[in-house]
């Protein structure tokens, strides 16, 4: 399932890229109507019951469109997900695109979780820090985690660079262990 929604992603992000689309506008529009679905069961339903017509669930999907002010390129790219009986898969899309945007503009996701909220300049020198171990600039997203006792856990894609407290005690409890 995962290569049908890269493969829509991928689709997406070709056509902003070809039509030289504002990249910032055609994500905020996409995540715009994501957000619309995620809120409202009763949408959710209608565009995922078979036994509404796709005309119907297009004219659901217009209404929303003049009422958010959504692009063209988003409008017909949902529509080609309802055409296609895939509006389920609508939220991991919309992040498969942001990935794939993100790849193509030379951006790598940091998440960033730390004990408490960071300062600005706290901010700029972890992001800066992990952009070095990326070698691309970070888009960060922060979050905290009272868990961590302090330090910050940084996730890029796959890795992880923990430098939290609970994270060196437990790299300590290894090495003793080891000897």
């Amino acid at each position: 399932m995962a290569s049908v929604n890269i493969r829509y992603a991928r689709a997406l992000a070709d056509a902003v890229f070809d039509l030289h689309m504002d990249v910032l506008a055609a994500v905020r529009d996409l995540n715009a109507i994501v957000a619309m679905a995620a809120e409202s069961e009763d949408l959710r339903r209608v565009w995922e019951n078979p036994s509404i017509t796709i005309e119907q669930k297009r004219g659901v999907l217009d209404a929303l469109v003049a009422q958010a002010g959504t692009s063209r390129i988003v409008r017909n790219f949902i529509a080609v997900l309802i055409d296609h009986h895939r509006i389920r898969n609508l939220p991991q899309i919309a992040r498969q695109f942001e990935l794939e945007l993100n790849s193509r503009m030379g951006f790598a996701d940091a998440e960033i979780t730390s004990v408490h909220e960071l300062g600005a300049q706290d901010r700029q020198a972890i992001e800066q820090q992990a952009e070095r171990v990326a070698g691309k600039k970070v888009r960060a997203r922060y979050k905290t985690n009272q868990g961590l006792l302090g330090g910050v856990l940084i996730r890029i894609g796959s890795t992880v660079y923990d430098g939290s407290i609970r994270g060196q005690l437990a790299k300590i409890r290894e090495q003793l262990s080891a000897n």
